[in-house]
């Protein structure tokens, strides 16, 4: 594809950003046990403010001016224009444009690239736009075309963000910034452990996933002086959970007591005071209405879930409402999904704010480099900087490892909306909640 340059609409003191998961069609492939590291430094000021049309400029850079024009930037955008997943691409590269309306300097080009969805596409296309001469590369979208990308743009010394959540693609130049699950359960948990949940109990899908999300709660709660959680697995993809769900209730034993003693099981004591699902879509909601039929009602116990919660057609359904889980706040994303609409009549699917942001911090650490060095910087110092970046999605920064740290909100499902129980924080230096 051609590349293409588009002209802001003004100047920003920008940084960047977000979202949310994706994954191969697999799932996730990491195959090692995750120790997730602190930041390499710790953050010694507020995170630099993403700004767009929507949102208050937090600082207006005082050299900016059109007699000193920044040198030309390319940077590269690699994603899934064709093919099975085009219609998220083509959303993405829309997202991508709107953040370079906002944000970018008139030098700034970006070079829009097809992978078609695959590992040889993505291959094809980072060696295509590093032959243009492409300075930094945003994307690709899915774990085995990032994997391919990688070592093409290591050898070039061209960084990588990609768009993926497979944190085991992480590393030497190439930067995650998909949501991971390791901060949303240590955020889970804190905020679980503060509010007296009691007894909890994991019901996790047996891959990395959940092994991950189960040794980051184990891990967490440990670490707060808080039991461990009783654990079940069950296999990925299974078609039935009734019998699991009926073992991990143990609903045949409270039958005896409830006969025994002479009332309901739902007047039981039940086994476990909240389940942690790691899960969504009809998993987690084929958990909830099993949960309700085995007479585990959300008023008996608490649903709590990871970022794979944050779907607005999970709110709607009963047997999983009052569930918490952990996730950037809406409240931003919200004006962002709007102006989307209004631009391009459409709604934007939730990874599009990744591509905005991404295109954002992009612009603007090329600016920042261009006003200290009189380049763009794209290095690991710059992206890695420990103060973060503040964007649609709340604030986050790059750990030395190359994944993504971020701030998190605790929403709930109620009554069919999600909604914020307790925000997110604003700046790194308040997150211990």
């Amino acid at each position: 594809m051609n590349r293409i340059k588009y002209l802001s609409l003004f100047f920003g003191f920008f940084a960047a950003l977000i979202l949310s998961a994706c994954q191969t069609g697999s799932g996730y492939s990491a195959a090692r046990v995750w120790n997730y590291p602190s930041a390499s430094a710790p953050a010694q000021q507020a995170p630099s403010t993403l700004s767009d049309t929507t949102q208050t400029t937090a600082e207006q850079p005082a050299n900016v001016q059109k007699a000193a024009p920044m040198p030309p930037v390319k940077v590269a955008l690699l994603l899934p224009l064709s093919g099975q997943h085009q219609a998220l691409g083509q959303a993405m590269l829309n997202a991508a444009q709107l953040a370079l309306f906002d944000v970018a300097h008139d030098n700034f080009e970006l070079l829009p690239h097809d992978t078609g969805g695959t590992a040889d596409g993505a291959r094809n296309a980072a060696r295509a736009v590093l032959a243009q001469g492409a300075d930094l590369i945003l994307g690709p979208v899915f774990a085995d075309s990032v994997r391919a990308v990688k070592p093409i743009a290591q050898r070039a010394r061209v960084s990588v963000i990609a768009f993926s959540t497979d944190w085991a693609t992480a590393g030497d130049n190439t930067y995650i910034m998909g949501f991971l699950p390791f901060d949303q359960v240590e955020r889970l948990a804190r905020y679980t452990s503060q509010h007296n949940t009691g007894r909890v109990a994991i019901l996790a899908p047996r891959n990395d996933y959940g092994r991950v999300v189960t040794s980051a709660w184990q891990s967490t709660t440990s670490r707060l002086g808080t039991p461990p959680a009783q654990v079940t697995e069950f296999s990925q993809g299974e078609s039935n959970l009734a019998p699991v769900l009926r073992d991990f209730t143990a609903y045949d034993e409270r039958v005896r007591i409830a006969g025994e003693q002479g009332v309901s099981t739902a007047q039981l004591q039940p086994p476990f005071d909240a389940v942690l699902m790691p899960v969504g879509g009809e998993t987690a909601l084929s958990i909830g209405n099993l949960l309700n039929h085995y007479d585990l009602s959300p008023r008996q116990v608490k649903r709590l879930g990871t970022g794979l919660f944050d779907d607005d057609a999970l709110a709607t359904e009963g047997s999983l409402n009052g569930a918490w889980f952990a996730a950037p706040s809406p409240k931003l994303r919200k004006t962002f999904e709007q102006r989307y609409m209004n631009t391009y009549s459409a709604s934007a699917p939730r990874l599009a704010s990744l591509a905005y942001d991404a295109t954002a911090l992009a612009a603007v650490l090329a600016q920042r480099g261009f006003q200290t060095s009189g380049q763009a910087d794209f290095s690991a110092t710059a992206i890695g900087n420990p103060n973060g970046f503040a964007g649609i999605d709340g604030i986050f920064r790059f750990r030395s490892n190359g994944t993504a740290e971020r701030g998190l909100a605790i929403l709930e499902f109620n009554n069919g909306k999600i909604r914020v129980l307790d925000d997110a924080p604003q700046t790194f230096q308040n997150l211990g909640y």
